[in-house]
């Protein structure tokens, strides 16, 4: 996979991919990521890439000339054929691993990062295939948005993870994981569920999907209602609604 960034502060984003499991498949050469610098598609003496919005109001706003010239220049340069641009803005959709997963099956990405007050409307109407927010929150602007996505997205290429590793985690069925425990199986009087010592791996992969359910329940129910549920869950989750009555 190719990912280009386009941002007005590469510079945030130097640090995040050079660690952990993303610079491992950058040198694996899963992925590349290239940081576009936006100010290098200008072509004034100040390298404006802002200016004041029409109609007034507080901020500034991304012009258009210089997102056009970089995503077009992208495109053009791109050895695939359909570049994906996604615009990191508070107006997208909410960032879920559903969406990760499809955007793994991409080629090219190319990530604008919004700032300030957004970006020129002829912009996103013109250019952009998709918007993304990763939560009904305001940041400053979207390079850690960026880093998020390409975090959750770059894990699931395929050959990076074992498959194992990228598919039993929160989420993957909209339930949240199960509790882990490590040595020592004693620690300052709490003790780590017998079950997980018994080395009966049956009852063991009983006892993580009734506690995964269990904590989905507790802390987002909201996902049961996309949950794939086995009939042992809905058991459960009725068990735990009588108990909530009583």
């Amino acid at each position: 996979m190719k990912i280009d960034l386009i941002t007005i502060f590469p510079g945030i984003l130097e640090g995040p991919f050079k660690e952990s499991m993303i610079k491992k498949a950058i040198d694996q050469g899963f992925v590349e990521i290239n940081l576009v610098d936006l100010r290098s598609y200008t072509h004034d003496q100040h390298r404006q890439v802002d200016d004041y919005p029409y109609g007034g109001g507080r901020g500034m706003v991304l012009k258009p000339e210089p997102l056009f010239e970089a995503i077009e220049d992208l495109k053009e340069k791109s050895e695939f054929d359909s570049p994906w641009v996604v615009l990191l803005t508070p107006q997208g959709e909410v960032f879920k691993q559903e969406i990760a997963y499809r955007l793994a099956k991409k080629e090219h990405l190319i990530l604008v990062c919004g700032r300030y007050e957004g970006v020129d409307e002829r912009v996103r109407t013109k250019l952009i295939d998709q918007e993304i927010s990763i939560g009904d929150y305001v940041i400053t602007g979207g390079e850690l948005p960026a880093a998020v996505l390409i975090d959750a997205v770059v894990r699931l290429l395929p050959g990076f993870l074992d498959e194992e590793a990228s598919t039993n985690e929160s989420f993957n069925e909209s339930l949240l994981e199960h509790p882990h425990y490590t040595r020592p199986a004693e620690y300052r009087g709490m003790e780590v569920p017998p079950i997980l010592m018994s080395g009966n791996h049956a009852a063991i992969e009983r006892w993580r999907r009734e506690q995964s359910v269990r904590r989905t329940y507790e802390r987002r129910p909201d996902l049961l209602r996309q949950a794939k549920l086995l009939p042992e869950d809905e058991a459960l989750l009725d068990k735990f609604n009588e108990q909530e009555d009583s």
